[in-house]
């Protein structure tokens, strides 16, 4: 669990279903991620997610506010997904409710987990990708010191070829040193 003054990051709960479900309803959410999830394909997203953490120890945590409990999506560390450029490296990635978009959410746990990745692993980076138009995604990664990797933008693989989603870029941020 990671805690900063406003946020705790924490492991998924079964009482996260519900929330998580809602937020993948919302056309705004996804519009830069792909199409709405339905309730299954959150569970088993949820799953997957928990079997990350169980396996590597991090994973995309459950967000919560620490004021009133409410749960604000996702955020945290996880390895690279396979077939893409950052493929064996530690990805950064998150999602928040609409409801919570422009309130410093993102920001404050994007960069606890970061900190977290320096203090309890050896990483040599931190990557993060997304689709070309998610500005807000790829605004928070420049204002958390990334810097765009041109060269391994690429067409996401779990994505129809069709798919207006499926053109991605990369941001990578290096170890600060001492």
């Amino acid at each position: 669990m990671i805690e900063t003054g406003r946020l705790i990051l924490r492991g998924w709960r079964d009482d996260d279903l519900h929330p998580f479900h809602l937020m993948s309803q919302d056309p705004q959410v996804m519009a830069t991620l792909g199409p709405l999830m339905s309730r299954d394909e959150c569970a088993a997203g949820i799953a997957r997610l928990e079997g990350v953490r169980k396996q590597h120890g991090h994973t995309f945590w459950a967000l919560e506010r620490r004021e009133d409990g409410a749960f604000l999506g996702f955020c945290g560390v996880k390895p690279g997904p396979a077939g893409t450029p950052i493929e064996g490296e530690m990805e950064i990635g998150w999602r928040l409710g609409s409801a919570f978009w422009g309130q410093g959410y993102a920001r404050e746990a994007a960069q606890a987990s970061l900190d977290w990745v320096w203090a309890n692993t050896d990483a040599p980076l931190v990557a993060a990708i997304t689709t070309r138009g998610n500005t807000r995604s790829w605004g928070l990664m420049e204002r958390l010191g990334m810097v765009r990797a041109r060269q391994d933008d690429f067409d996401h693989p779990n994505l129809p070829s069709e798919s207006a989603l499926r053109p991605h870029i990369t941001y990578r941020v290096m170890r600060p040193t001492s």
